[in-house]
């Protein structure tokens, strides 16, 4: 049963959310596969925003705020734009495995984080506090 809690996403809703970073992570794939970019440089980055997971060590709220920053198409976008205006197929490269691994944790549930807790996100709660 999904979690029905002041900030979290249910029902039909969620699955849409869901299903869009599926679809995210797999165009960004694709145009990754297509911009002759290493797979090397794919599996050395596909984790690099999780990172951001360090932030936690300075509390919940902080942890938040930087994992979330990580986890925004914002920073994506613009590093996208950016390298597409000046031609730096390295920058689209990174910019595209960035916009997968997002599109994959959304896909899997992770959402956006709140500052009560890592587990609480706006896909609902993930890991052991989890509603089965």
């Amino acid at each position: 049963m999904i979690a029905k809690a002041p900030g979290f996403v249910n029902g039909a809703p969620r699955l849409l959310l869901r299903l869009e970073g599926l679809v995210v992570a797999l165009g960004s794939i694709a145009a990754f596969s297509q911009s002759g970019a290493s797979w090397q440089l794919f599996a050395a980055l596909i984790l690099a925003p999780d990172l951001s997971m360090l932030a936690y060590l300075a509390g919940s709220r902080p942890g938040a705020m930087v994992y979330n920053a990580a986890h925004i198409y914002l920073g994506p976008g613009i590093l996208l734009g950016v390298a597409w205006a000046l031609a730096a197929p390295t920058g689209i490269a990174v910019a595209l495995i960035w916009t997968a691994h997002i599109g994959i944790d959304r896909a899997f549930g992770y959402g956006l984080k709140y500052g009560e807790g890592f587990s609480a996100t706006h896909l609902g709660r993930i890991g052991r506090e989890a509603d089965a």
